[in-house]
């Protein structure tokens, strides 16, 4: 591995672990954020969070998913895109039978990062379209996809989380 290699897979673990950090942040606090078509004139500090944390993320999901992407790596978070059906149909046989599938193989748990990142960046895009259509018709659409999005973002990690803590229990018992 060479010098830029590691710099690289240095700052996409950080770069992760502020993705990871800051969608918490931004589930955990969602059910009291009270906004529809605009930020109300009573907005309180978790509405105000929701939004700062909420761009924030957005860059930073930005820079996270190109570190994970560029260079041809994409192909590993993203096995559809390239035909590689294959991999994933044998990671759910796999895992039918008991088999736990590797996570760098550009199968199954690949998917689910990719769909994961994918999602992550939709609810991003939609919830900055929201803040900048408040006050019109739009809004409510774009609220309407900003909360299919989180929910997608919500139920992907789940999956991703199930995925981590399915190799860290193979990784124990090795």
């Amino acid at each position: 591995m060479t010098l830029a290699d590691t710099a690289r897979a240095g700052l996409a673990a950080r770069l992760h672990l502020s993705v990871a950090a800051f969608t918490l942040w931004l589930v955990a606090t969602s059910p009291w954020v009270a906004m529809l078509r605009r930020i109300p004139a009573n907005a309180g500090w978790l509405d105000w969070s929701h939004v700062a944390v909420g761009c924030l993320l957005l860059l930073v999901s930005i820079a996270y998913a190109w570190s994970v992407t560029h260079g041809g790596r994409w192909r590993s978070i993203f096995p559809v895109l390239p035909g590689q059906l294959r991999a994933v149909r044998s990671d759910i046989v796999g895992l039918a039978r008991g088999r736990i599938p590797p996570s760098e193989s550009g199968g199954l748990f690949g998917l689910v990062e990719g769909l994961l990142l994918a999602f992550l960046l939709l609810a991003g895009v939609t919830g900055a379209a929201w803040f900048v259509a408040q006050g019109n018709d739009a809004a409510l659409d774009w609220r309407t996809l900003h909360q299919f999005s989180a929910r997608g973002v919500i139920g992907l990690l789940v999956a991703h989380v199930t995925a981590v803590s399915l190799h860290l229990l193979e990784f124990v018992r090795d």
